[in-house]
């Protein structure tokens, strides 16, 4: 912030302070996986009196590919300021906002108490408030207001669940309610769920609480909008699988998740097929696929939560892509719309390639991780046999397919057929494939043109990461093994921050 005036100092700090966020989180991730999870008391007070901070392998993966992502969106949005010129007028507020996003983030996964979640996800949501009206449009205001608005509605559902976990347990350390939630009823032990569950999902976009979802993320500028999309809605999905194998273990409301796992993989694919434009597409096919995650973590086996955390990695990574090539498609093209685009594939073959790699992984077509990660999700849900597991296997292929189509339709419209085929394609702003200029918006039409290479590089690094998805596909199913073996077993995250014996 002290920087304000000083946009490449900014960027700078940016990019080394994100780097060696990486690289930490790498290295925990390397430890962790060797020696078992550990545990940190800030401030040198013990637990549970003190801020508890705890890392095993899902909390260490969880910060690699977040990391991973929010130093390549960081780079492209660098990229994307400096070829529009706006490193002379730049919107200070970007950069520190971006690391305190980050900082949520990372706080998120990394909570051992129940309240520092809160705080992450307010931290988090905070900056994401402000992120999402960059700008200041009159459609990103709106966009908005019904964002802070679902956010703020979660929060407080959130903070009550709190309450009553501390009304009934006197703690909100997580190791320590482990520990004292067996001894509460089970209706007041499934109450306390519902409503955490309630709020989770809502932030996680989890049919019927996904409505705000695809109204919200196509305003913002397309770097914030990826970063979204890839992100913040798996911190509630994070969530769900902390506290459903942690704090209340034992299927409670494995039978609702899988109803709403269901629901969202249809009703979120359904109203991507319904889209014209590229980035609303986006956003309901990011909807859909939580149901992927809902599903694996709804069956409570080990081969589920391990399909279910190699998914989330997947999704964030693949979505995270396709939304920075909606960008890139936006810059080419002049407009996301797909009555507008067309010829793309001819304009700028690399463009088309960019698009076709993510686009087939997020519609599961082998060899690519989506197809590994449903392959896996399939599998425990065959082995589980029940009449709802098979109901979610069939609509996961069901989901498959139509993911499949509705990416191959933005692909035969904006890349395929000719721009003179496009119903609107005299409307689109001035590039390199538009008729006519749009002399109503000349400030975005002045942004429209040759992709840079600052922008086309770490969209081609965040795509070459997915691709190490299915290259390393073995070592990384071996970890989420093991971390869903760590998750069935609370036992061990109870000794690791209360102290050897304190999970008998």
């Amino acid at each position: 912030m002290v920087m304000g005036r000083r946009p490449r100092a900014q960027r700078l700090i940016s990019i080394v302070v994100l780097t060696a966020v990486l690289a930490v989180a790498v290295a925990l991730l390397v430890l962790v996986d060797r020696d078992g999870m550990a545990a940190v008391q800030v401030g040198g007070w013990a637990a549970p009196v003190g801020i508890t901070l705890v890392v095993d392998r899902l909390s260490a993966l969880m910060l690699v590919v977040s990391a991973v992502v929010l130093l390549a969106v960081l780079l492209f949005a660098v990229g994307q300021g400096v070829s529009d010129g706006d490193e002379q007028r730049p919107v200070s507020i970007f950069q520190p906002t971006y690391l305190a996003l980050s900082a949520g983030v990372s706080n998120a996964f990394l909570a051992g108490d129940l309240f520092n979640l809160y705080v992450g996800f307010e931290v988090l949501l905070a900056a994401s408030y402000v992120l999402l009206t960059v700008g200041g449009s009159a459609e990103q205001i709106r966009a908005g207001v019904s964002y802070v608005a679902v956010n703020l509605l979660s929060s407080l559902v959130f903070l009550s669940g709190i309450g009553f976990v501390y009304a009934s347990t006197g703690t909100l350390n997580m190791a320590q309610i482990a520990q004292r939630m067996p001894d509460v009823p089970e209706g007041t032990r499934n109450a306390i769920f519902a409503v955490l569950l309630v709020a989770f999902c809502l932030k996680a976009a989890v049919f019927p609480m996904s409505a705000w979802l695809p109204n919200s993320y196509p305003t913002a500028p397309a770097p914030v909008t990826a970063v979204f999309a890839g992100l913040l809605t798996k911190v509630g999905v994070y969530a769900i699988i902390r506290t459903q194998t942690l704090l209340f273990p034992g299927g409670a409301m494995d039978r609702v998740l899988m109803v709403a796992g269901l629901l969202t993989m249809l009703v979120g694919i359904l109203g991507a097929l319904a889209q014209n434009d590229i980035k609303r597409l986006l956003s309901f096919t990011l909807v859909s696929h939580i149901g992927y995650m809902v599903f694996g973590i709804a069956l409570s086996s080990q081969a589920g939560l391990s399909g279910a955390i190699y998914y989330v990695v997947h999704h964030i990574v693949v979505q995270t892509s396709l939304f920075l090539v909606a960008g890139l498609v936006e810059r080419q093209g002049g407009s996301t719309s797909l009555r507008r685009l067309g010829g793309l594939a001819v304009a700028s073959p690399l463009l088309a390639v960019l698009y076709f790699i993510p686009a087939m992984n997020l519609g599961g077509i082998p060899p690519f991780s989506g197809f590994i990660g449903k392959t896996s999700l399939l599998q425990a849900g065959v082995a589980d046999g029940s009449v709802l597991a098979w109901a979610l296997v069939v609509g996961s292929v069901l989901t498959s397919l139509l993911t499949l189509y509705a990416v191959a339709r933005v692909w035969t419209k904006a890349f395929w057929r000719p721009r003179e085929d496009a119903p609107e394609g005299e409307l689109a702003e001035t590039g390199p494939l538009a008729k006519v200029p749009a002399a109503s918006d000349t400030a975005v039409a002045e942004k429209v043109g040759p992709m840079p290479a600052s922008m086309l590089v770490p969209t081609i690094g965040i795509i070459g990461v997915s691709m190490l998805l299915t290259v390393l596909a073995g070592p990384l199913v071996g970890i989420t093994d093991r971390a869903a073996t760590d998750l069935r077993q609370p036992a061990h995250y109870v000794e690791t921050v209360l102290g050897p014996g304190a999970g008998r």
